[in-house]
């Protein structure tokens, strides 16, 4: 596998120089993206939001976007409105249902696929102000277990029949140890938190897909990828019900990737999918933190990386879906990331923020077609 994915690299860079000029509107003879993967058995799609018109998360607000959306996209994500500091965010018995239910409308109006995410975040960090100061009282053990599955009952339950799959558990691997996140559930239960997340997703989503996601990727750390493999390797010692890995994707930014981070990606995508796991990529963008040059330069830059970056991940059959997190560069969460450093707008997404399709797009459909059939 390694040697032919050496010689794609090499077909890539010859292509590099044709992306560079193909930021034109888009054709109606074009080949929509969800086709060009369908065809390849893998179901492409993106993230999209209901937040206000004219913010980053107002994607599902605009004409364009959604036009876009329907037109490349088999499948859609809820970017934040399936989180649980917008379903319980004020408090643990107040659940808000509205956004999720608006982008569920959506992907039903227009025959999309709605995929879920996320049921647990286990981050401190990411979660609502009461989750992350919480006390489970006296027997901390069955109190969080009980929140637990009543959480997930009343959010699995409410869409088992749209949802195909969950991302269950996201993020809960430290970067700089690869030890499992201290969060209220992982005091309270340890490993179980886990456990018990994906078996009640089980019960109460028992048709979808569930998925354990998080995001590291090639180029980076040893230690975090390390503590990915260690979790998924327990979840088959422990019988926990995991289907698949969810790579998130979110590349380039500082990365650079050498022939040793590539031969390591390798071998872990390779150990992971030994163990019977599947493969999603669920949240692609290209970070341009670093990217120098033009415009044009830095577009066919972020290609080509894109594209060396799908082709490696296709090549593995267990990879059955590609999910950006958006579509146009306008509503992305690494503009707000950028205006934080001080930077100009940045270009993440297949099309920019005028709607015109951009090299990357051309990159994930050459990827595509040059997939192999799942």
């Amino acid at each position: 596998m390694t040697s032919a994915n050496l010689a794609r690299r090499g077909v890539l860079m010859g292509a590099a120089a044709g992306l560079a000029g193909t930021a034109a509107m888009a054709s109606p003879g074009v080949i929509p993206l969800k086709t060009l993967a369908a065809a390849k058995g893998v179901v492409f799609g993106s993230s999209i939001a209901a937040g206000p018109a004219g913010t980053l998360t107002g994607s599902l607000a605009d004409a364009d976007y959604r036009r876009i959306v329907v037109n490349e996209c088999a499948a859609i994500v809820p970017e934040n409105e399936l989180k649980a500091y917008t379903i319980v965010g004020w408090k643990a018995d107040y659940y808000d249902f509205k956004p999720a239910d608006e982008v569920a409308a959506f992907a039903a109006d227009n025959g999309l696929k709605l995929r879920g995410h996320t049921l647990l975040w286990n981050r401190t960090d990411m979660m609502p102000a009461w989750m992350a100061q919480a006390d489970f009282g006296p027997n901390p053990a069955a109190a969080a277990e009980t929140w637990l599955r009543d959480y997930i009952g009343r959010v699995c339950g409410r869409y088992a029949d749209q949802i195909y799959e969950w991302d269950v558990v996201n993020e809960t691997i430290l970067p700089e140890t690869g030890e499992l996140r201290v969060t209220p559930f992982t005091q309270a239960l340890g490993f179980d938190a886990l456990r018990i997340t994906f078996e009640a997703a089980r019960e109460h989503a028992p048709r979808a897909r569930l998925v354990y996601s998080d995001y590291m990727t090639w180029g980076w750390g040893p230690k975090h990828r390390a503590g990915v493999l260690k979790l998924l390797e327990r979840f088959r010692r422990d019988n926990v019900p995991v289907d698949a890995l969810g790579v998130q994707g979110h590349i380039g930014g500082a990365q650079k990737i050498d022939r040793k981070d590539r031969r390591e990606w390798l071998a872990f995508i390779t150990d992971v999918t030994a163990m019977g796991y599947k493969l999603a990529i669920t949240e692609f963008d290209v970070n341009d933190r670093k990217m120098r040059g033009d415009i044009a330069r830095q577009d066919a830059g972020m290609a080509a990386m894109a594209r060396d970056f799908l082709d490696l991940m296709l090549s593995f059959r267990e990879l059955d879906q590609v999910l950006c997190w958006g579509m146009v560069d306008s509503f992305s969460w690494i503009q707000d990331e950028a205006k934080k450093r001080g930077a100009g707008p940045s270009r993440p997404n297949p099309y920019d923020a005028q709607f015109r399709p951009k090299p990357m797009r051309d990159a994930l459909a050459a990827a595509f077609a040059a997939a192999p059939l799942r």
